[in-house]
């Protein structure tokens, strides 16, 4: 029998499995269990699998269909406030993944364009269906919103009161997605904006989106940027940049800002810094990225600019995520023809283990804002 086979069978009671019910009790979590997050196994290899192979044997048997779990979200935040991947030893894949990161760039320019390829141009079918109308894929702020169309407008409203935007400045939007923020800036404040993305197909949507405003939307790499900015603003691409990167990052960010500027990092972050690269969502999400800690980005920018604020509202990406998990959910008899049903389960395992990381605050949303020193402060809108 192949071992993307199905079974339904009962669990055999070996040491794998002793070994993963020990581990899952010590989260609350009972195997074949009737509480949303317990899990349904039905592949009794499936306990092997993830022991030897960690977080990609955990993803993987999921598509496989080899377990089921009727809340993964819960699942994941259980797991992660309970520690439990810091328990499982490292798979040899794992580690040597985690040393490249290390070692190596794997963000470099050649290598940069790897994300958008196999993730940003899946295709508009399904962006356009899952997000927002202004196509934002990050987080939402949901401070006084009750919709994800309400959240993501705030979210660009609130930008653009910390860049303090004016009638006639010049933006750099460093991945600028579908053009919906560049969009929403030129629209509402008569701004300029020059747009970066390294995806062809949010290229053309933003193109189309940002037609008959002041508004180009460039096909290349941040480090070719050569240009002087009044306002900079980079959301959810930092997350992309590597550990490697960041000192070159902030670079371009510096020759390409007006002395009197101000930039706006919006970026997923994590709690702590080791360069961890979960081998899950690098394969299968988003290939060579890395997410940033707050030391990583201090240290990388503390020679450029003075960090005026540090925002963090990372559990309203729980609230973003599961809007997105049912919207994909809605829209799925409409696109199912264009992918598999694999595909199905693994973008409800990616929706849902990020929304359980963010529940969990195993990971965090920050909105930092720079300047070169703005005399009396910068008086920043929450």
């Amino acid at each position: 029998m192949s071992s993307s086979c199905i079974e339904e069978t009962s669990v055999s009671n070996d040491d794998w499995y002793r070994i993963a019910n020990e581990l899952l009790s010590r989260a609350g979590i009972t195997i074949n269990g009737p509480a949303p997050f317990d899990i349904q196994v039905k592949n009794p290899r499936f306990f092997k699998r993830v022991l030897r192979e960690g977080s990609l044997g955990l993803g993987e048997s999921y598509m496989d269909g080899w377990w089921e779990c009727e809340r993964l979200d819960m699942f994941f935040t259980k797991v992660l406030r309970a520690g439990l991947e810091n328990q499982i030893p490292h798979n040899v894949k794992d580690t040597l993944r985690i040393l490249s990161a290390r070692l190596f760039n794997l963000q470099s320019k050649k290598r940069a364009w790897i994300v958008g390829k196999e993730h940003y141009d899946l295709g508009n079918d399904l962006f356009s269906r899952m997000l927002d109308t202004h196509m934002q894929y990050s987080c939402a702020y949901w401070k006084e919103a009750d919709s994800l169309e309400a959240a993501q407008q705030a979210k660009l409203k609130l930008i653009c009161e910390k860049l303090q935007l004016q009638p006639g400045m010049r933006v750099l939007d460093i991945g600028c997605g579908w053009g919906g923020l560049s969009h929403y800036m030129a629209a509402n404040y008569g701004v300029s904006v020059v747009g970066v993305t390294i995806s062809a197909e949010q290229q053309k949507m933003a193109q189309a989106r940002c037609a008959g405003f002041d508004v180009s939307i460039l096909l290349q790499d941040y480090r070719d940027l050569n240009d002087q900015f009044d306002r900079i603003v980079s959301v959810g691409m930092f997350e992309h940049v590597g550990p490697k990167n960041y000192d070159t990052y902030f670079n371009v960010v510096d020759r390409n800002l007006k002395p009197d500027g101000i930039f706006l990092l919006h970026s997923i972050g994590s709690k702590k810094t080791d360069n961890n690269v979960d081998p899950w969502i690098d394969k299968y999400i988003f290939p060579n990225g890395c997410l940033p800690s707050a030391r990583q980005i201090a240290n990388a920018s503390e020679s450029h600019f003075v960090l005026e604020d540090w925002h963090n509202f990372g559990a309203d990406y729980d609230t973003t995520l599961m809007a997105w998990y049912a919207r994909f959910l809605d829209c799925w008899p409409e696109i199912a023809d264009n992918y598999s049903e694999r595909f199905k389960r693994m973008f409800t395992y990616y929706l849902n283990a990020c929304a359980g990381a963010f529940r969990a605050r195993d990971i965090q949303l920050w909105q930092v804002v720079f300047s070169r020193g703005v005399e009396n402060g910068l008086r920043v809108p929450r």
